[in-house]
């Protein structure tokens, strides 16, 4: 601080000089115009939800078209908003605008244009893009900001239009695949169940029938172990012909031939007239012979009966059994057939939804202001400049003076005045108030100066340390004499030979901090080191304010 205040007028000028160039600058530059929009870069949330819930059963097929969840995908859309797929067009017709009105075009590039003219950025905290784009060609704002919102929207549905003919291409693919891979799996089935006389499939459509020979299996099996049992009931009841009778009612086929109705009818002829007659009646004998004939007949029949559906089931039995692993193979190849067939069938309605979903209409970005051009121009900023200007040359000022204020080699520094002479500080006087040495004075004389009768007052600086030295000379030998107990004269001088100072009783140096310079410093200390004397002490004026002129 206190060598910027000493070269102020150097500080001050560079200062100066760096605002002149900053003002001239700014009215030698061309005035630069700035043109800006907004557009909402999120999609339409019906858009969204409907494209989602398309894909959502598919998450495979929405990372193919790119239709799968992305991080940070607004800052991924602003990247592609500045690159040169989408405004590479836009670039060409600055390109030729500029050449048709004269402008040196050769060295413009894409990257630098895109870097040094437009500002692409987010409202922080939402999906709302703001865009502007600066020029000194101020006709050509306009066109500029308006084609890059239109290439905006354009892309806005470039790529939907671009993932969804990806789908349809993939699904069209894998729809083609499944067909045949479909047909060729029905086939097999088919196939295999002919070879194996296991069962048709319709042809309807080549879906298989859903027969299940095991079931029939089991069915025809568990049918015998029915007969066999009722023809074990029918033998225990041989002589119980009611039993047999009411067995055989249990048997729809057997009741439907009129035999038991005949029977029951007899026995109603039995019941009637045993109220009248006895059983010895010739009647009634002929009844119930006529009744056990029947029910006779009526357990044969009822046998035979079962006899002939055990036979019919154990030939439905035979008729189902395979070779071992015969069903397996035919499950696995009917369990295939029908995998391929609803993975087509997926496909196919996948397909679908997406051409459905291709063919509807959507809506571009939404732009919520219309591209306008400012009424003032941005640049030059003739206050920035100004400002920038004073504030680079004080910069500048302060370094080119510290730099000055080094090199002069003065030591304007006290602490650093103390560390080139290291002798012990006596005292520090004010050089402009002489009035006020009188009591360092006599202190100093009845101290370190006590009984001495001769001092040497070495100044060490410019002419003006001399002067107040020679002055200082002349109070310090009054003081002394009025100090000696003899009351002799004392001899006291001011000189910078150091020959002759070396003669008297003590030497004194008188100095103050930025009278010498650091080389006058170190010459001195060396030479006081060689002439062997010990010096007594260090006189130290205060320092007056110094500034460069």
């Amino acid at each position: 601080v206190a060598a910027l205040k000493r070269r102020w007028r150097l500080v001050a000028g560079v200062a100066g000089g760096t605002m002149l160039l900053a003002g001239v600058f700014s009215l030698l530059q061309k005035p630069v115009w700035e043109g800006e929009f907004q557009i909402v870069v999120a999609k339409n949330d019906e858009q969204q939800s409907s494209s989602s819930q398309l894909l959502a059963s598919n998450p495979g097929l929405a990372a193919l078209i790119g239709a799968g969840s992305k991080g940070n995908e607004l800052e991924t859309e602003v990247k592609i908003l500045g690159s040169p797929s989408v405004l590479k067009p836009v670039f060409d017709f600055v390109l030729t605008s500029k050449s048709q009105a004269g402008q040196n075009i050769e060295n413009l590039r894409f990257a630098d244009w895109l870097k040094k003219n437009l500002d692409i950025k987010l409202e922080k905290g939402t999906s709302v893009l703001n865009l502007s784009y600066r020029d000194t060609d101020k006709p050509l704002i306009v066109p500029v900001i308006d084609r890059i919102s239109k290439a905006y929207q354009t892309y806005s549905g470039r790529d939907r239009a671009r993932s969804l003919a990806r789908g349809v291409a993939y699904l069209d693919q894998q729809v083609q695949i499944y067909r045949e891979r479909s047909i060729q799996s029905l086939r097999a089935a088919q196939q295999y169940a002919i070879e194996q006389d296991l069962t048709a499939l319709k042809t309807d459509n080549e879906t298989p029938n859903t027969l299940n020979l095991e079931a029939a299996r089991v069915q025809a099996a568990n049918e015998i172990r029915n007969y066999d049992q009722q023809l074990r009931q029918l033998t225990t009841l041989s002589s119980n012909s009611e039993a047999i009778q009411f067995r055989g009612l249990t048997i729809p086929e057997l009741a439907s031939k009129g035999l038991p109705q005949q029977i029951e009818a007899i026995n109603v002829q039995l019941a009637t007239l045993r109220q009248t007659f006895t059983d010895r009646e010739p009647t009634i004998q002929n009844l119930i012979k006529r009744r056990q004939l029947m029910i006779e007949v009526f357990k044969s029949n009822t046998i035979n009966f079962l006899l002939a559906k055990r036979a019919d089931a154990q030939a439905r039995l035979a008729a189902s059994e395979r070779p071992k692993g015969v069903l397996i193979r035919y499950r696995e190849l009917l369990r295939i057939a029908a995998r391929d067939d609803a993975t087509l069938n997926k496909l196919e309605d996948e397909r679908r939804g997406i051409s459905l979903e291709k063919a509807r209409q959507t809506d571009p970005w939404e732009l919520i202001s219309t591209p306008t051009l400012l009424d003032r121009p941005v640049a030059p900023r003739k206050g920035v400049n100004l400002a920038l200007g004073l504030l680079a040359g004080l910069v500048l000022g302060s370094g080119t003076a510290l730099v000055v204020d080094r090199r002069s080699g003065i030591v304007y520094s006290r602490n650093e005045l103390l560390r080139l002479l290291p002798y012990p500080l006596l005292l520090e006087l004010d050089p402009a108030q002489p009035d006020t040495w009188a009591t360092p004075l006599q202190l100093l004389a009845e101290g370190p100066l006590a009984g001495a009768q001769s001092v040497a007052l070495i100044p060490i600086g410019g002419s003006e340390v001399q002067e107040i030295a020679e002055q200082l000379g002349q109070a310090l030998q009054q003081v002394l004499e009025r100090a000696s107990p003899t009351g002799g004269p004392a001899l006291v001088s001011a000189s910078t030979n150091l020959m002759a100072a070396r003669g008297a009783d003590r030497q004194l140096l008188l100095t103050a901090p930025g009278a010498p310079t650091r080389e006058e410093l170190t010459q001195l200390h060396q030479q006081l080191d060689l002439q062997g004397r010990p010096v007594s002490g260090l006189l130290l004026l205060r320092p007056t304010p110094q500034v460069d002129g």
